[in-house]
């Protein structure tokens, strides 16, 4: 069957269509991801993924495989939830789930003020591009606390963290870098730097675009949150993300969208939580921050 952390590699190489976008995902190198497959595919007895001048794909053998990889990973999480739920997390170790531009540009501030008061309990960030793959995470038990959109009809304790706002970026020397404000339709000719399809902003970008009358035409997309900025400032389009991605050296223009378009964040666990889950909660509350200094002058 292989290791759990080979079914992994072959999931992720299978949701992105890319050995190397699943590389970069995992935090893992090329070379050690395509070694693993490798022997995943050894210890099978046929080919899983079929390389392409695209990526990769998977072979049929590799769609018959993907279901029973896909409960084996399911199932280790599980007993592996049980299992820290019984021992009463005494290993000092959390487990925080987030999508991947909270991560990036919120939860920074929420660990930094949890290790100043718990510098022994160690967070271990699971990310996810994805939202069902983010509430899956809490509702299976791989995490035990999760920072961002709050699932539908959520049973557990949780805080809202306020709203995340949304801007548009441009490349300098643009001709719309000496307004502060701009109109998603104004945006509508341009070519865009967007998010893959399978990233968890891509539907909530192109929901503002089609509110505004048009689907924006792609230059390039990227699976990494952090890359937008730098694709736009490189000069190959326009881009909307949220505002808390951004740092003081971006080259390129920030834009205040009107209308304004912003996400609710929550922080949040299952219900009955351990006490040092609950203390997470009343930490991340009063020290998350959604907007960046830099930006306050513009968002207000």
């Amino acid at each position: 069957m292989g290791t759990l952390r080979q079914l992994e590699y072959l999931l992720a190489v299978a949701e992105t269509g890319s050995i190397s976008d699943a590389a970069a995902h995992l935090h893992v190198s090329q070379p050690t991801l395509s070694q693993q497959l490798k022997a995943l595919e050894k210890t099978v007895g046929t080919p899983l993924l079929e390389r392409t001048p695209r990526g990769a794909r998977l072979t049929p053998a590799g769609r018959a495989f993907l279901p029973g990889a896909r409960h084996a990973i399911s199932g280790a999480q599980r007993a592996t939830g049980a299992a820290r739920a019984v021992a009463g997390m005494v290993n000092g170790q959390l487990h925080l789930a987030s999508v991947l531009s909270v991560a990036l540009g919120v939860v920074p501030s929420v660990l930094a003020a949890w290790h100043a008061q718990h510098p022994y309990v160690d967070v271990v960030l699971h990310e996810y591009d994805g939202l069902d793959s983010f509430a899956a995470s809490m509702a299976e038990a791989t995490a035990d606390v999760a920072v961002g959109p709050l699932p539908d009809a959520w049973e557990g304790p949780h805080h809202s963290l306020g709203a995340e706002e949304f801007v548009a970026i441009v490349p300098p020397g643009d001709p719309l870098a000496g307004r502060t404000t701009v109109r998603p339709a104004d945006l509508a000719d341009r070519r865009w730097v967007q998010y893959r399809h399978t990233h968890g902003l891509a539907g909530h970008v192109e929901q503002i675009c089609a509110e505004a009358g048009f689907t924006p035409s792609a230059a390039t997309r990227s699976t990494q949150t952090a890359a937008i900025p730098h694709l736009v400032a490189a000069g190959l389009g326009v881009g909307i993300v949220p505002a808390n991605v951004l740092t003081p050296d971006f080259p390129g223009t920030v834009l205040r969208l009107t209308p304004r378009h912003r996400r609710r964040l929550a922080v949040f666990a299952r219900p009955a939580p351990h006490p040092l889950i609950a203390e997470f909660l009343a930490i991340a509350q009063t020290s998350a921050r959604l907007c960046p200094d830099h930006l306050t002058d513009l968002l207000g």
